[in-house]
């Protein structure tokens, strides 16, 4: 999935895919899974309501970001993730947060159509064999045993 964003001008182009995990532990050696999850729960618990979001999920969004702003346009790579903010206003991020988190519910759909797809194809293929009759020598069913 991908999103075109203008930032000051500047359009910044977002891919999120099956990738973006792992160049988000490439780039910051840590789990994308697990620290969305951090910031879930610290939603969860109200904990963001009067403060807005806490410099730690601010940092997890902002390392999304820049991942899926890299995979968007990939000579954003020579770049570092503070030289590539550097480019933009500091709340920038609050502006491209709602965009960033819809990519991602996007690529969450479309891993449940998977899943779904999977579970299906595993019920076909886990039903029984069932033989024509017409067996040769070289059948393994039960009629030709």
């Amino acid at each position: 999935m991908e999103a075109t964003v203008t930032i000051c001008g500047k359009d910044v182009r977002f891919v999120s895919s099956a990738a973006t995990p792992l160049n988000y532990r490439a780039t910051f050696g840590k789990d994308l899974l697990r620290d969305l999850r951090t910031v879930s729960d610290e939603m969860e618990n109200g904990e963001w309501k009067d403060s807005g979001l806490s410099l730690s999920a601010l940092t997890v969004y902002i390392g999304m970001a820049y991942v899926m702003a890299k995979d968007g346009d990939p000579s954003i790579a020579a770049v570092s993730p503070s030289e590539w903010l550097e480019g933009y206003p500091p709340m920038f991020m609050y502006d491209v947060l709602p965009v960033i988190q819809a990519l991602w519910a996007g690529n969450m759909e479309r891993l449940e159509e998977a899943k779904k797809k999977a579970g299906r194809l595993t019920e076909i293929l886990q039903q029984p064999y069932f033989c024509s009759g017409r067996c040769s020598s070289e059948c393994h069913c039960e009629t030709s045993i």
